[in-house]
């Protein structure tokens, strides 16, 4: 089987770890000849795409791909992979794609419970783009007849992209908004949820996200007590220097479910919450 991931960065490259045994060929697209290297360095074919215009040697790549993973962003275009290289995927016929999409999608719900079938009501420019780009893709999945599975993920994290980082950087903050909570997803979730989805290739939309959201000034105090050190101070949120996107972030307030994933594809989350996530991120570096 051969594997083709459109942006292998975070994300992607803990998916391509977990399956790498399942696979006699990987691909993955990068925007800079630097990251090419990165790439190739850890086994994965590069290939430079930059969303502007089909990829070099991807057509062909993908004319033997069995599995395809979708993590890039779109733009105010549309997807960059549906228009430059639809019809590659289309022609090769690969039984599994998955796009990664975002919790964003939802839009705000004032800290109320949303899930799969919760009306999608973006706020943000970028999430009105998630959606736009999951619906190009539905529709692909239907004219095409091939099987896309889009995953909503929520905050990613995981090993050195967490709040005992930011708290060892001094960037980590508690800002303070009454009744503000967040999911998170844990990058070890992300790659276990996606190897699970392989086995069962079908057209859906999952929330994959942890269970347990969360006010995010709790995540940083309790990442400071793991690591024995006092969190900082509290701040409010509207005395808080935020950039917009950041600010744009605590516009959104929500719980997301994740119970269709758990009973459709039978996963089991790992790293269930921040607490057991932020416990194993410290015995893997201690290891």
């Amino acid at each position: 089987m051969r594997l083709f991931v459109f942006g292998a960065g975070y994300s992607s490259q803990a998916f391509i770890e977990e399956v790498r045994e399942t696979f006699d060929w990987i691909g993955g697209t990068t925007r800079s000849a630097e990251k090419a290297e990165m790439l190739r360095a850890k086994g994965i074919t590069p290939f430079l795409f930059d969303g502007e215009k089909p990829g070099e040697g991807i057509a062909e790549a993908l004319a033997e791909a069995t599995h395809v993973l979708l993590s890039i962003a779109p733009d105010e275009t549309g997807d960059p992979v549906l228009i430059h290289h639809g019809q590659d995927i289309a022609r090769a016929r690969p039984e599994w794609i998955a796009y990664l999409s975002t919790v964003g999608v939802y839009g705000d719900h004032d800290g109320a419970w949303v899930d799969e079938t919760t009306p999608c009501k973006p706020v943000s420019k970028r999430s009105v783009q998630r959606v736009a780009a999951e619906e190009a893709w539905l529709d692909f999945a239907g004219t095409e007849e091939l099987p896309v599975q889009i995953f909503r993920l929520s905050g990613i994290y995981g090993p050195g992209r967490n709040a005992l980082e930011n708290l060892r950087k001094g960037t980590a903050r508690r800002l303070i908004k009454p009744g503000q909570v967040f999911n998170r997803i844990h990058v070890a979730d992300i790659a276990g949820a996606l190897a699970a989805s392989m086995k069962k290739p079908q057209t859906n939309i999952f929330n994959l996200t942890d269970d347990e959201p969360a006010p995010p000034q709790d995540v940083v105090s309790h990442a400071a007590l793991l690591l024995g050190i006092q969190p900082p101070e509290e701040t409010a949120f509207e005395d808080a220097k935020l950039t917009p996107m950041a600010r744009s972030f605590y516009g959104e307030n929500k719980r997301v479910s994740n119970r269709k994933i758990k009973e459709v594809l039978e996963y089991n989350f790992r790293l269930p919450d921040f607490r057991s996530a932020l416990k194993n991120i410290i015995e893997q570096e201690n290891k």
